[in-house]
């Protein structure tokens, strides 16, 4: 078979076909006939949409879902998450990635900005299960010192296992925040990323106590304080950023930089409310993520998208704030800004991400607005077909290999909650 014909289809309330050869939208139109071509039959009941774009997560602690909750971030880290994570292997981050990714699929998300531990097995899930991805070189360093010796060890595994990656993989410089990475390595890896045009990717302006720990070590914020060392621009992803003055918004919105909105994150962990609506107004670039699974509880980008439209609300008081038009395009778009993806739309000539929604799903009726039933009302079992880079990765609600991922997790789990 030669491409991917997708028939009777509805695209913008209307009825067509489209059609995918190798890894673009070929053509659009009524009626195409394509005899060579996979069909999937449409019959008007399946919408297309540009599928979710994960602006960050922390992929593998899928592992760690609900192993410690109800906590406040720096307990949950210090005391839970981080002594749990000592234990993993890079199996055990291998498989946990790929049901970070099989969960994904289900929900209609084909792109993911991740930071964690041994990469190289990240990289290797990502590869086999065809999703996009920028899999970040981790950055802790040691109080007082340079960077962790596993962290620079895996680096480098890292960079020699990516040589001869797909194009839907890229590189990225992750260093955790600014309370685990000191200055002067802040400064190297600004450098390395500017050198080898990479997106720099790091948690800031998180909590209050991340604030004031940095107003009071250099008199500015976290935001001032990246901007002073020259680590804002169009290709830095600001994670959280739910503490932010107009000063800070202002600087994120001059540099081009993107922030990485986790709202249901930020509320679990009681991190604070991001100021949507202010930094959209200001020109800020906005995408959205669901961070990771143990501070979520899931990867799914409706749930994420929901609560970020309900929180633009509640922050500013005004129920204007957070339009699904606005939230439905940070989901599906920013991404493409950042990394350089040519997609996030249906048309001739973007590369073949798409997801296929189920319009005869309750969630999905009244039928008056798509994009609001997306952000509002459904969840994952309104996604259908995931297609990344003009392959197949769920057709109708199946996925090759699912059962072994979720065995394999099942193992994992049990002896990492042994005496939890």
């Amino acid at each position: 078979m030669s491409g991917i014909l997708l028939k009777e289809v509805r695209l913008e309330g209307k009825v067509c076909d489209v059609l995918i050869e190798g890894r673009r939208f070929s053509r659009i139109a009524e009626h195409i006939a394509a005899p060579d071509a996979q069909r999937i039959e449409c019959g008007g009941k399946l919408a297309i949409v540009p599928p979710f774009q994960n602006m960050h997560s922390h992929l593998a602690m899928t592992l760690l879902r609900g192993y410690a909750d109800d906590l406040e971030l720096f307990e949950w880290l210090e005391k839970h998450i981080w002594p749990a994570e000592a234990k993993l292997s890079q199996d055990d981050v291998y498989w946990g990635t790929r049901l970070a990714l099989l969960e994904m699929i289900r929900s209609g998300s084909v792109f993911v900005n991740d930071m964690y531990w041994h990469q190289g097995a990240t990289l290797r899930a990502v590869e086999e299960m065809g999703l996009r991805a920028a899999i970040g070189f981790m950055y802790i360093c040691v109080p007082g010192g340079g960077v962790l010796e596993s962290n620079r060890q895996a680096n480098e595994e890292l960079r020699e296992q990516a040589q001869n990656r797909s194009a839907r993989i890229s590189l990225t410089h992750a260093p955790h925040a600014i309370y685990t990475v000191n200055e002067k390595t802040l400064l190297e890896i600004g450098e390395k990323a500017r050198a080898e045009d990479a997106v720099l990717h790091i948690h800031a302006a998180e909590t209050l106590r991340e604030v004031r720990q940095c107003q009071a070590e250099h008199g500015k914020s976290p935001i001032a304080y990246l901007h002073g060392l020259g680590l804002l621009g169009p290709k830095t992803v600001l994670a959280h950023c739910t503490h932010l003055s107009d000063e800070d918004i202002g600087l994120i919105s001059d540099s081009g930089s993107t922030i990485a909105h986790n709202p249901v994150s930020n509320m679990k962990l009681c991190s604070g409310l991001f100021r949507f609506q202010d930094a959209l107004q200001a020109g800020c670039r906005i995408g959205i993520g669901t961070d990771g699974c143990a501070s979520n509880n899931n990867l799914s980008m409706l749930d994420e998208m929901k609560f970020a439209a309900l929180s633009a609300k509640v922050q500013s008081g005004n129920p204007e704030a957070g339009k699904a038009e606005e939230v439905f395009r940070a989901a599906t778009q920013a991404a493409c800004q950042c990394f350089d993806i040519d997609a996030g739309e249906i048309a001739v000539g973007k590369l073949a991400d798409a997801v296929l929604l189920r319009l005869q799903e309750p969630s999905m009726l009244g039928d008056y607005n798509l994009r609001a039933n997306l952000v509002y009302s459904a969840d994952s079992r309104v996604v259908d077909t995931t297609i990344c880079d003009g392959k197949i990765l769920m057709l109708h609600g199946e996925i090759p290999g699912e059962e072994e991922i979720l065995e394999r997790n099942r193992v994992i789990c049990r002896r990492l909650g042994g005496g939890h």
